[in-house]
């Protein structure tokens, strides 16, 4: 990723959860039992989900050490502790033992995870899925700057169960103040957003008005009912997911991965490069990595995991605020799956995402 790696500070959990829709993710890629897959690491979480398959193999990668001590540490509390321990341990569920619990599964991790753990016992303690930078950047926005719009009540009142004509009545009536384009503008500008949320070199390629493209995003989600059940919206607003679990950890997805745990390897590295020691994959998921490569770099890249992606293989990947296609540049190798893309765009959770794209070889 050219120079970006240096100019990044690596060194802190950026992402404590990932914020991309593991289902749409399955549904695109369609991994079958046995295959192999690579997977960005980030926060692990569309990992684990793709251990739901039975896969041969999983790949998680990923340029941050500190994002893989995170995905190694929820790794070892799935092996470890009982369901409901883990939900209390990542921060899902109110609990006072978390510490505790951690010197039940600390002997699962290799030394230098460990002793990373060891130094860093307060995150542990306040719940890892709230740690990370952008967890800190909606819990700000949830908890200090929402209740100067609009209060707990009529957060509740929209995530409410309601009809569509209710819930697009509710938005305009209700939630589409002054006070919520205004604040929501400057909250989600490119400097704030910058500066507490992501990271300015992330944003380097966009040449939009962040603000308004993810105002215009929002609004879509918040007149639709699916709002009402979206766990990426609901921590966005309230800070917590409530009963609203991650893919991963939903009981029928969590008993089935715990059970696959030893099909994930966890590396660092570049995905292009990390991925030549395995073959080829049948299936990749690239999370939203080309968002921050120029032009050059994206070809480069892209042209080198063509070719280690399986004939017939899938590769999916998000664009937010860049517009990046890998078919536009390689039509020959790999398919564009148009509609299909555009479905799962329309269905996904990550409602702040421009384009899903899924291509095959």
């Amino acid at each position: 990723m050219g120079n970006l790696d240096k100019k990044v500070d690596f060194s802190i959990i950026r992402y404590a959860n990932c914020w991309e829709d593991s289902e749409i993710l399955l549904q695109g890629l369609a991994p079958k039992s046995g295959s192999k897959i690579l997977s960005i690491a980030s926060a692990g979480d569309n990992s684990f989900s793709l251990l739901t398959v039975d896969p041969e193999l999983v790949v998680a990668v990923d340029v941050n050490l500190t994002q893989l001590y995170l995905v190694e540490l929820k790794k070892a509390a799935i092996r470890s502790l009982d369901y409901d321990d883990v939900l209390v341990f990542l921060g899902f569920h109110e609990g006072t033992d978390r510490l505790k619990l951690f010197q039940q599964l600390k002997q699962e991790l290799a030394a230098d995870v460990r002793q990373y753990w060891e130094r860093h016992t307060d995150t542990i303690t306040r719940g890892i899925i709230h740690q990370g930078k952008f967890e800190r950047y909606f819990q700000l926005f949830a908890k200090r700057v929402l209740p100067f719009i609009h209060g707990k009540g009529r957060v509740e009142q929209l995530l409410a169960p309601k009809d569509e004509s209710e819930q697009i009545k509710f938005y305009h009536k209700k939630w589409n103040t002054w006070r919520w384009r205004l604040f929501f503008n400057i909250f989600f500008s490119r400097f704030v957003m910058g500066k507490l949320g992501r990271d300015p070199q992330f944003l380097k390629e966009v040449g939009i008005d962040v603000s308004a493209y993810i105002f215009k995003k929002a609004e879509k989600q918040l007149k639709k009912t699916r709002a009402q059940k979206n766990p990426i919206l609901r921590y966005n607003l309230t800070g917590n997911f409530g009963e609203l679990l991650p893919h991963y950890l939903q009981p029928e997805s969590y008993h089935k991965l715990k059970g696959n745990l030893d099909s994930l390897v966890i590396r660092q590295g570049f995905a292009e490069q990390v991925a030549r020691e395995y073959g080829q994959f049948d299936s990749m998921n690239l999370s939203n990595i080309f968002e921050y490569m120029n032009k050059s770099l994206f070809t480069e890249t892209a042209e080198k995991l063509i070719q280690l992606l399986a004939d017939r293989g899938r590769m999916g990947y998000w664009n937010l605020m860049v517009p990046r296609r890998i078919s536009g540049i390689f039509p020959s190798e790999v398919r564009y799956l148009n509609k299909f893309s555009q479905q799962l765009t329309e269905d996904d959770h990550g409602f702040f995402y421009n384009q899903f794209i899924v291509e095959q070889k």
